[in-house]
């Protein structure tokens, strides 16, 4: 399965939270049930209308995508970090954590390629606690060989946790805490 990140649309998109009688934040008089989820493939916050009467579970993985749709009536659009419910800030971590670890593949093929954002700065230093020790070993490794999974880059580098390393980069590029973002779309 190989994804093109030039893709404007979602297909999945995990449940942070869910109001079934919610009232949307980003089409005035929309009302029903407001889902708060996050893309698995851009990484972006946003609102959906649920179908009635349908159920949701935080964590959920559901089908966004432009046709088929069995849950979902539709995207209302991208929702903003501030807006989120004490719930879904809540969640957000977690889920993170499972899209990075269900999307090893993914992810992987993003360190085996990245490559220096300007002179002075690799792309794989803005991941956090990878500094220019362990980036120079990882940069090393892949030359040799290209890493298969995160327990691959574990074992050959060292670096322990690889997917909380990757998900705490992408919380912060959520919280706009980072200037660049790596995997996390505009």
């Amino acid at each position: 399965m190989v994804h093109s990140s030039s893709r404007r649309y979602e297909e999945h998109a995990y449940v942070l939270d869910f109001n079934p009688r919610g009232k949307s934040s980003t089409i005035r008089g929309k009302e029903g049930i407001i889902i708060t989820a996050i893309g698995e493939d851009r990484l972006t916050l946003l609102e959906i209308l649920g179908v009635p009467n349908t159920t949701f579970e935080l964590g959920e993985k559901i089908f966004i995508g432009r046709e088929g749709r069995t849950k979902v009536l539709s995207v209302l659009g991208k929702a903003n970090l501030d807006s989120l419910s004490p719930s879904a800030q809540g969640e957000l971590s977690s889920v993170v954590e499972i899209i990075v670890t269900d999307n090893e593949a993914k992810f992987i093929e993003y360190l085996n390629n990245a490559g220096p954002l300007t002179p002075r700065t690799h792309a794989l230093e803005l991941i956090p606690g990878i500094g220019k020790t362990y980036m120079k070993t990882l940069l090393e490794e892949r030359e040799r060989k290209k890493f298969e999974s995160y327990a691959d880059l574990q074992e050959r580098v060292g670096l322990n946790d690889p997917i909380s390393h990757i998900s705490q980069r992408i919380l912060d590029e959520l919280t706009g805490e980072s200037r660049m973002n790596l995997f996390v779309k505009k």
